[in-house]
């Protein structure tokens, strides 16, 4: 790349090239502010002196200079006023100490918050803006003779770069602010759904281990039992749907429930599997009458659950006690939710 090739100027740059044109716009000022005041200087002495008669009969003023003497021209003495009223600097005066202080705030929030805002530079520069002051402040001590109209619109023109800059800095930091909010959120959700699926797994393992028990207990008193018990052993075993509601309406009393819960129980596992031992649910992976996810979750109550709708039952209403407290509130919940 040829090294000839002018850069893009600078921020920093173009602020420095407006203060030259500014200080070169003041010189005239300041010669004319020194004038002004040796002119008043000598203008009291000679008033303090002693006139000639004829001196003070005279109406037109007069600046003594050593041996020089010369009247003021009216266009100094007459028709002078200020250019800018005196309100007006005072209130473009307390914008420039509101602009100050607004970029000193937002810097130091930024320092308190301790976020990226995506620069390493927080402060805001304020230094033409300094000078600008200043340079009003001593025109506008002279209102008579100086034009502060140059001088006010530098402060103007200074203010609204210190504003922007920090405009700019504030909504790089109320951006920060918004995305740390946003963060914390998303980390307390995902704390919550993970003690919530914790408590649901420890649930259903409680439940299943209740059922397993309740299984062996009552496997073991029936081994000695009459015929009948045998024929409600070979009911379980069947694996139509018929079969599977006449199992689960037999492990019913295990659990205190009665024929309103038995209701429910059809219709919630109707819903679910339509009461097919073998039913799979290719997206989710549930499986079986009550639809575990996965189905070896009723490995607990059985190895056969595969196979078995009497070990899938005895899991599934082992679930529904702890989960639910009876297969009408799964079914309440069902119908609500759209799973149980």
């Amino acid at each position: 790349m040829p090294t000839d090739t002018p850069s893009t100027p600078t921020r920093r740059s173009i602020r420095t090239t407006r203060t030259d044109a500014r200080r070169l716009r003041r010189r005239p000022v300041l010669v004319l502010t020194t004038l002004t005041t040796a002119f008043a200087i000598a203008a009291s002495a000679t008033a303090m002196a002693p006139a000639p008669a004829t001196a003070r009969a005279e109406s037109t003023p007069a600046i003594a200079l050593a041996s020089f003497t010369k009247a003021l021209p009216d266009s100094i003495t007459a028709g002078v006023a200020t250019s800018v009223p005196a309100s007006k600097i005072q209130s473009t005066l307390d914008r420039a100490d509101d602009a100050v202080a607004a970029s000193k705030k937002v810097t130091a929030d930024i320092a308190t918050s301790k976020l990226d805002v995506g620069t390493d530079d927080t402060t805001v520069e304020t230094d033409d803006l300094a000078q600008a002051v200043s340079d009003l402040e001593n025109v506008s001590a002279l209102p008579l003779l100086l034009d502060t109209r140059d001088a006010t619109a530098a402060v103007e023109e200074a203010v609204a770069e210190v504003n922007e800059q920090t405009g700019a800095l504030q909504g790089r930091l109320d951006a920060a602010i918004q995305k740390e909010k946003e963060r914390l959120a998303e980390e307390k959700r995902k704390a919550e759904a993970a003690a919530k699926a914790a408590a649901e797994k420890k649930a259903a393992e409680e439940a299943a281990a209740a059922e397993a028990s309740r299984s062996s207990s009552s496997g073991s008193s029936s081994s000695g039992s009459s015929s009948s018990a045998g024929t409600t052993k070979r009911a379980a075993s069947g694996t139509s749907a018929g079969a599977a509601q006449a199992t689960a309406r037999s492990m019913l009393g295990n659990y205190g429930w009665g024929d309103d819960q038995f209701s429910c129980l059809v219709s919630l596992w109707n819903k679910e599997s339509s009461w097919n031992y073998q039913a799979y649910n290719s997206s989710s992976g549930a499986y079986g009458i009550p639809q575990a996810l996965p189905g070896s979750k009723m490995g607990s109550a059985g190895s056969d659950w595969k196979t078995n709708p009497a070990t899938q039952i005895a899991w599934g209403l082992g679930y529904i006690d702890g989960r639910y407290g009876s297969p009408c509130g799964a079914w309440g919940h069902s119908q609500s939710n759209g799973w149980y």
